[in-house]
């Protein structure tokens, strides 16, 4: 590029011995920055000299990085696969409820390493709004820790302890929206020109009641329409989400330059991972769902160039629940890197459905729906998290078969029999396919159970749809109680604040009485434990199962069945109902496996996986 702008603001802010890798990785970088904020930005006449601003708050930024986070850029600089080995595995939980405080949280290190993880998700921390919060998601401040869980010095210890123990933190970043209590909305209110440019405000309805025709509703009931009324400003604010999450002007460049020296500032506390919140709604276009649009993208991977250039040991998470086929823009392509991962969330449902339907071919559409990332990037699977299964994702996958999806809706809330203990969500009348909410012990069957042979089934299903998560290829990640078979908490319905949310029915304080037990081999919670962790360690000796190793759907003559090769030397065999199969190797082109002649034995809820 002929007019590329040159380093030296970046430059200038470095001590001398900084400078030779920082312009490396700005000539390396520099150029996709350049273009994506030029084509976001370029026509406005202050883009130069913003764009200088830039540089220098990057470079100010990276001269003030710790020298031991240097040392990490370092060495993953020489290691640009490190986070697809099949020893990476994640887990997921609020900080509150896993150690009541960040310094809590230190004190949980040992039960992570033993469980084998190396990558620790802690839900929203920073400093949330007053009230009601969207679950810590309506972030008052991006340089402030929530009091109730300590200080930012908390959390540098907390990070330095987690280094040490070889686990990488990741932090909620939220990128679409900030509260309403923000010191940017608190400006905007108060009558700052500037500050009102960082949202969307309209003066009357007209523009609103036209973006609405294409818009969707995130909680159509306890939230409906995407904007709000805000008197201190007399006019109409963009609030996606809840009332109090005031949506950001990304056309402004003002509000990208200051999210990302936000993001720089705590990846120099420590953090190492930022799980990107609601990247799918970052650009309002009329006419459109406002979802997925080209500049969304485009300032994801202007992102992604900023952290490599300042922070390149840094990853970044797309948190996109959008169908499959959206996925992959959000991993970028070959030369324009985007989100290191992806949450596959249409997996995720699609293995729930299975166990539902008992039939994998949700799941099998799935699978084979799903492309190869671009080198340098993976999927991040799972089986259940702080949010809800959401079925509406899998409609591409049925068909349109809204019944379909309902059923399955209805079955993991408990219907017919059952052996599910979902709650509902999104359950109004409106709604023509209710989401579910509940941990995985609970839609697996262990709530219902009645009897031993009861609870060795629920005990089946929840290893089978782990499996899928780890065998699929991509970074699995737990979910906070899940590993220890931890059931449902009700408990929220008598928290004002909480009851209305059926979300926090799978947000339970992690419960010591319960980890007691986690090696009790008698108990539901060790027997849980024992099983997972020796999943976790299965995986971890298979080099097969790496992120970056090729995926085969194999074909099956039973709707049950699904078949998963990896690379040449792994087969998962994965038995979706309640009867017994018998799996004829030769049937599914699978060759020969030692120790198997030909056949393989799957009891019901069953999975068995090959190697060679």
């Amino acid at each position: 590029m002929t007019d590329f702008p040159s380093p030296e603001p970046l430059l200038a802010a470095l001590p001398p011995a900084l400078r030779t890798d920082a312009a490396r990785r700005y000539a390396e970088h520099g150029p996709l920055l350049y273009s994506r904020l030029a084509a976001l930005y370029g026509e406005r006449p202050d883009f130069h000299a913003w764009y200088g601003e830039l540089l220098r708050t990057i470079g100010g930024l990276l001269a003030a990085r710790p020298a031991d986070l240097l040392a990490l850029d370092a060495r993953r600089s020489g290691d640009s696969r490190w986070f697809l080995h099949q020893q990476m595995l994640g887990y997921s939980a609020y900080a509150a409820r896993f150690g009541g405080t960040l310094a809590g949280v230190g004190r949980r290190i040992e039960h992570l390493r033993t469980l084998g993880v190396n990558y620790l998700h802690l839900l929203p921390f920073l400093r949330a709004r007053e009230g009601e919060n969207d679950g810590g998601f309506a972030v008052a401040s991006f340089s402030e820790i929530d009091p109730a869980l300590g200080t930012m010095d908390d959390l540098e210890t907390l990070c330095a302890q987690l280094r040490a123990a070889d686990i990488s933190l990741c932090a909620d970043f939220v990128l679409n929206h900030v509260a309403d209590d923000h010191a940017w909305a608190r400006g905007a209110m108060a009558g700052d020109p500037r500050l009102r440019e960082f949202f969307h405000v309209f003066p009357d309805r007209t523009m609103p009641d036209r973006h609405e025709r294409g818009l969707g509703q995130v909680f159509p009931e306890a939230a409906p329409g995407n904007f709000t009324f805000v008197p201190a400003l007399q006019g109409w604010v963009w609030t996606t989400f809840y009332p109090f999450q005031w949506d950001l002007n990304y056309a402004n460049p003002h509000v990208l330059g200051e999210i990302a020296a936000a993001l720089l500032q705590l990846a120099n506390r420590g953090v190492e991972v930022f799980r990107l919140d609601s990247t799918a709604f970052l650009w309002k276009r009329e006419g459109t769902a406002s979802m997925n649009q080209p500049e969304a993208h485009a300032l994801l991977q202007a992102l992604r160039a900023i952290a490599a250039i300042a922070a390149p040991a840094v990853l970044l998470k797309a948190e996109a629940i959008v169908p499959t086929r959206d996925l992959p823009a959000y991993l970028g392509e070959p030369g324009v890197p985007e989100c290191h991962f992806a949450y596959h969330s249409t997996l995720m449902a699609a293995s729930w459905a299975a166990l539902a339907e008992q039939d994998a071919g949700l799941l099998r559409d799935v699978v084979a729906g799903t492309p190869t990332p671009p080198p340098g990037a993976s999927w991040l699977t799972y089986v259940r998290c702080h949010d809800d299964i959401g079925w509406k994702i899998l409609a591409a996958e049925a068909g349109g078969d809204t019944e379909r999806l309902a059923a399955i809706a209805r079955f993991f809330n408990g219907a017919g029999g059952s052996f599910a203990a979902g709650v509902p969500f999104q359950s109004g009348a409106a709604a023509a396919v209710h989401a579910t909410n509940g941990m995985a012990a609970a839609l697996a069957g262990y709530e219902t159970a009645a009897g031993p042979l009861a609870r060795e089934l629920a005990l089946r299903r929840l290893l089978l749809v782990h499996g899928v998560a780890f065998a699929f290829g991509g970074m699995p990640v737990l979910y906070m109680g899940d590993e220890l078979g931890m059931g449902n908490d009700h408990g929220y319905r008598e928290d004002p604040q909480r009851a209305h949310d059926t979300r926090w029915v799978q947000r339970p304080v992690f419960d010591e009485a319960v980890l007691a037990q986690r090696d009790d081999p008698d108990a539901w919670t060790g027997r849980v434990f024992t099983a997972l962790r020796a999943l976790v360690e299965q995986r971890r000796r298979c080099p097969s199962l790496a992120a970056d190793v090729p995926r085969t759907l194999l074909p099956t003559h039973d709707p049950a069945l699904l078949a998963l090769a990896r690379g040449e030397r792994f087969l998962a065999l994965f038995n979706f109902s309640d009867r017994s199969l018998t799996v004829a190797l030769p049937a599914l082109g699978a060759g020969t496996w030692p120790g198997y002649a030909g056949e393989v034995e799957l009891a019901p809820w069953d999975m068995r996986w090959l190697h060679r």
